[in-house]
């Protein structure tokens, strides 16, 4: 037998056995991984020492991360487009010296606004603007600064409009405050701490139509009434600046930080600032309906618990007011005005504050116990008041 024959027979015989044996084979090794399986399951299934599964994390960990982006984006989009119309409220004091005769001249940031009008017009806290001594500007984003050329004050709203000389500035939009709810998204640019402009933080709507007490600083007192409460971080130069929803509209105007407290701040409706804006724009000066009245607001809790009825409780009547020329009276209750009941969160001068100067309103109102009505002409609201 020659060479070539014996290697075509090792050969063949090589593949006859591969075909023979390897099904045999193959068979036999998956037995085995199967019953390795179920050995290992068996004596380690429940501790899950070998147990191979996919990240039940994997999936949710994207969609997080997807969600935190759109949220970031949203926020971006709001500052780009309000900041521009955000201005720092920069005063101009001079300090005298009596016995060196020299005088200092000093420049401080005491708080924000926001432009409402291209022609000029902006909008911030009467608190931040109210020293008769103070030479005040403001500085837009970009670094220009304008001198404020008139301020006009209301300061039972503790708003104020100020008039530079400007053209086709960027302004904000207004929206809806009466259409917030509770756990709403808000966002505030301001000049915190009267240093770092446009300065934005971020938080919630935590409460609606709260009531609180504020200080200035200097022993003035001054209660709020139906203001925004948000998480927001607010400080000291923020006051003036705008609050805004996720649209960029403005819904409201900071006002006041709780010293003491965390993430506790409030804001004046946008829906308050829009009457006074619109009769500016209309007659040139800021003009309110006035009733002349102090009141206490007895809520339905406090009504409750004293048997009282809801509405406002007049402690006092101006002289000369259209209260008084009404037959009004300390300790009177007003419940209603024109058939609409005043609550804790309707409130006496949100009523008002709806109506015009000159209106003829009908009042409904509970004197010791018995249930009267009268009528009164609303007043313009007097500039100290």
């Amino acid at each position: 037998m020659t060479k070539g024959k014996k290697r075509l027979i090792v050969f063949l015989s090589i593949i006859a056995f591969v075909l023979i044996f390897f099904p045999v084979f193959k068979y036999n090794w998956n037995l085995l991984r199967e019953k390795s399986s179920e050995f290992f399951d068996s004596t380690f299934g429940d501790s899950g020492l070998f147990k191979q599964e996919k990240s039940k994390y994997e999936g949710p960990v994207e969609i997080v991360n997807q969600k935190i982006v759109q949220e970031e984006s949203e926020i971006i989009d709001v500052v780009d487009k309000v900041s521009p119309a955000v201005v720092s409220v920069v005063v101009k004091t001079v300090s005298f010296d009596i016995f060196s005769g020299f005088s200092d001249v000093y420049e401080s940031g005491i708080g924000t606004g926001f432009i409402v009008d291209p022609n000029g017009l902006i909008i911030t806290n009467s608190h931040v603007v109210n020293d008769p001594s103070g030479e005040y500007s403001v500085v837009l984003k970009d670094g220009t600064t304008y001198s404020v050329d008139k301020i006009h004050l209301d300061n039972y709203s503790d708003i104020a409009i100020l008039e530079i000389t400007a053209r086709n500035l960027p302004t904000v939009e207004f929206g809806d405050s009466d259409s917030l709810k509770v756990g709403q998204r808000a966002i505030a640019i301001g000049n915190a701490l009267g240093r770092f402009d446009n300065t934005v933080t971020v938080g919630v709507i935590s409460g609606m139509a709260r009531e609180v007490q504020a200080s200035s600083g200097f022993g003035q007192q001054k209660v709020y009434e139906n203001v925004i409460q948000t998480d927001a971080a607010l400080n000291p130069g923020n006051s003036g600046g705008p609050l805004l929803n996720s649209s960029g509209q403005v819904i409201g105007v900071n006002v006041a930080t709780t010293l003491g407290a965390e993430n506790i701040g409030f804001a004046i409706p946008a829906n308050v600032v829009k009457p006074i804006l619109a009769s500016f724009v209309e007659k040139g000066k800021i003009v309110r309906p006035y009733l002349g009245v102090s009141y206490v607001m007895i809520t339905e809790d406090i009504a409750e618990s004293r048997n009282m009825p809801e509405g406002a409780y007049v402690s006092a009547v101006v002289q000369g007011s259209p209260a008084e020329k009404a037959g009004l009276k300390r300790g009177d209750i007003i419940l209603q005005i024109n058939d609409e009941e005043i609550t804790g969160t309707n409130t006496l001068s949100k009523i008002i504050n709806a109506l015009e100067v000159g209106d003829k309103i009908t009042l409904k109102i509970d004197r010791d116990g018995k249930e009267i009505t009268v009528t009164a002409v609303l007043g313009e609201m007097p500039d100290n008041y």
